[in-house]
């Protein structure tokens, strides 16, 4: 099998680590195989692939898109280092408002799989940031929501010990209490 796939403490939230063949030429690795991921649990249809870049400092995030748009993310990161969060945004969850933190970066290749139903950011540790993610679902500029990062009720660790470098949108993102009051 040329991945791990492993449950994190949000169950539907999955870390996911390919097998790398290395060698003084470079590295091989699958980073996606429909089969292997529908096995698995991670049964999507992956419809668009983004890639974005950041550095060190920045924080994306927390972004979701309202329903009936919602995203299922696959995510990597492909340069530098990142803490990559998922948020549970479903109300009727048992585990609402908590959150998954995995670190992800170019040396250890690992993968994160965000159900339908998260918001998703990420800080840039390193001084470049390359991020490529699927998404399941195609952007709605109509559906697109965010949650602050900040937002006390959640209390996310982003393990950093400076003020991130936010977009104003992020910045003026509502509380969880205040979208699902």
């Amino acid at each position: 099998m040329p991945f791990e796939f492993e449950r994190q403490s949000i169950s539907d939230v999955i870390l996911v680590t390919p097998k790398v063949f290395g060698d003084n030429r470079g590295f091989f690795m699958e980073s996606y195989k429909k089969s292997e991921f529908y096995a698995n649990g991670i049964d999507v249809e992956f419809n668009q692939d983004n890639h974005s870049k950041s550095t060190k400092g920045v924080l994306r995030g927390l972004h979701y898109q309202q329903e009936p748009y919602g995203q299922a993310k696959l995510v990597r990161c492909s340069r530098g280092r990142i803490y990559d969060v998922a948020v549970d945004i479903r109300p009727n969850s048992p585990t609402f408002g908590k959150y998954v933190k995995v670190e992800l970066s170019e040396d250890n290749k690992k993968m994160l799989y965000i159900p339908v139903g998260f918001a998703h950011g990420f800080v840039a540790l390193s001084d470049e940031v390359e991020l490529l993610y699927k998404a399941s679902g195609e952007y709605n500029p109509q559906a697109d929501r965010g949650i602050l990062w900040s937002d006390k009720d959640i209390a996310i660790d982003w393990g950093i010990d400076f003020e991130p470098i936010l977009s104003e949108k992020d910045k003026a993102q509502p509380t969880l209490k205040e979208v699902f009051h």
